[in-house]
């Protein structure tokens, strides 16, 4: 029996090696705002940052507030500089013929894998595609759709529309399916993975998805699903603070392909993602006080292979 959340999406986290060639894809090419940015000095309790116990920042961006746009998350450790791709994340859609004019006009040195007249798929510094359309949103989020690669269609079908209650709008071929929480949101796109054994390998570079709910459900969300045993909790329930900004509580799932799956609630993370004016200054002055890469170096340890 579905959960039946009352989940709002949210964002997509990236791993990123290189701060300024990422942020100048996001501001420059896609036309991104920086929302806010924050540095932590140790590992997330819920491995927000993935398996990295050093110092970490996390910047929040996107064409609006996260209160009714889907944003990105990109999440920097500063003893890594690269991650290694998997086939886990299929890539994000965005409508915006001025993202589309910034990747395609030769200026941006932006990686084209195709591009006609409707449409450009790119790749975001770290190998991360996104497929810009030519067009522009009447109205709502230029960011329609995140796709993620599944090892059986059926079976990631079943947990995400049965398990946690996502309503199921089309499928192509019994190749791919989407989904959402609800119609004034971004997609999910589930795309069942050919070739080679078909299986889903994250690597270093996997990412993670979240949704908000109302903190109540929390607890119901991490009850359910280890007295039903309706599939695998990853982080149980956890407070997470943000220095000088609201503690929100989390709780982490992941699917049959183990796709984490971040439920926080929405009561905090609201406080929490207000959009803050100094955000643009303040990861600016971290860019600029990073030395990690020169620290590595003088040491003559390659940055990521510490």
């Amino acid at each position: 029996m579905a959960l039946k959340l009352s989940g709002r999406a949210l964002h997509w986290v990236f791993k990123v090696g290189d701060r300024g060639k990422t942020i100048d894809f996001y501001r420059n090419v896609l036309g991104m705002k920086v929302l806010r940015h924050e540095e932590f000095e140790e590992g997330c309790a819920a491995t927000c940052n993935g398996p990295y116990n050093g110092k970490w920042s996390k910047t929040m961006v996107g064409y609006g507030p996260e209160a009714n746009h889907f944003v990105v998350e990109l999440t920097y450790n500063y003893e890594v500089d690269k991650y290694e791709l998997g086939n886990d994340f299929r890539g994000i859609t965005i409508k915006s013929t001025k993202a589309f004019s910034n990747a395609i006009d030769g200026e941006n040195n932006v990686v084209v894998k195709e591009a006609d007249e409707k449409r450009a798929v790119v790749e975001a510094p770290g190998g991360y595609n996104f497929t810009i359309e030519n067009e522009d949103v009447s109205k709502g989020d230029p960011v329609q759709r995140v796709g993620v690669g599944v090892s059986s269609l059926s079976d990631s079908v079943k947990y995400w529309r049965d398990t946690l209650g996502m309503k199921q709008l089309d499928g192509d071929d019994n190749t791919r399916c989407v989904l959402e929480f609800g119609s004034d949101q971004a997609k999910l796109v589930l795309e069942e993975v050919g070739g080679g054994d078909g299986k889903i390998d994250h690597k270093t570079a996997y990412g993670r998805i979240a949704f908000a709910v109302p903190s109540k459900e929390l607890p119901g969300i991490q009850s359910r699903m280890e007295s039903e045993s309706l599939g695998k909790i990853q982080t149980a329930l956890v407070s997470l603070d943000t220095p000088g900004k609201a503690t929100v509580q989390v709780v982490i799932l992941a699917d049959p392909d183990s796709h984490e799956i971040c439920f926080v609630g929405s009561e905090a993370f609201d406080e929490l993602s207000q959009v803050d004016p100094k955000a643009d200054e303040l990861l600016d002055a971290a860019m600029a006080k990073d030395k990690s890469k020169e620290w590595f170096q003088k040491k003559g340890i390659e940055k990521g292979k510490a």
